[in-house]
């Protein structure tokens, strides 16, 4: 009978821990839109929008994707006051985006832009990837940062980007 409790006992006790390590890492999924999904939310309610710029061979880029939109504080702030969009620099289909419709343009036989990417990460008239742009939702450039952004700082950026334009 006393092992029997102990058996019990034990069943209970590495459940309950069981539970609460399931509770306690449950994770929210970062919410990534397309243009098209944005502008018909922007009607509904407007928010300012962050793009992603980024491309597949881009080392740095694919860093941020695995960390610093990992961040579960990131996460939550881009759910719930950001549209988010992640935009393939190389993208060959075609955007519709503000009334326009925006191509890929390629420039060798295997390399090229897409004419939104260049739109949105060209700074000075260059582009680098990654480029974290953020759109108001007028759909203007409000910031730009080119490379890669970690977690604190993406937090910092979009906290004062909310301050300034609440």
């Amino acid at each position: 009978m006393n092992f029997t409790k102990k058996i019990i006992f034990l069943f209970i006790f590495f459940g309950c821990f069981t539970i609460c390590a399931q509770i306690n890492t449950e994770k929210e999924v970062l919410k990534i839109l397309s243009f098209e999904e944005v502008e018909k939310l922007q009607q509904q309610k407007p928010k300012p929008i962050l793009i992603f710029l980024y491309t597949d061979w881009c080392k740095i880029c694919f860093g941020m994707k695995k960390t610093t939109f990992k961040n579960q504080e990131i996460i939550r702030l881009l759910n719930d006051e950001f549209y988010l969009i992640y935009l393939n620099g190389e993208h060959k289909s075609n955007i519709n985006f503000i009334g326009k419709t925006f191509v890929y343009k390629p420039s060798g036989t295997k390399t090229g832009i897409h004419e939104l990417a260049k739109e949105l990460a060209s700074i000075d008239g260059k582009i680098n990837y990654p480029t974290t742009t953020i759109l108001n939702s007028g759909f203007e450039i409000d910031v730009q940062v080119n490379g890669y952004i970690n977690s604190d700082k993406m937090n910092a950026i979009l906290k004062k980007y909310l301050k300034l334009n609440r």
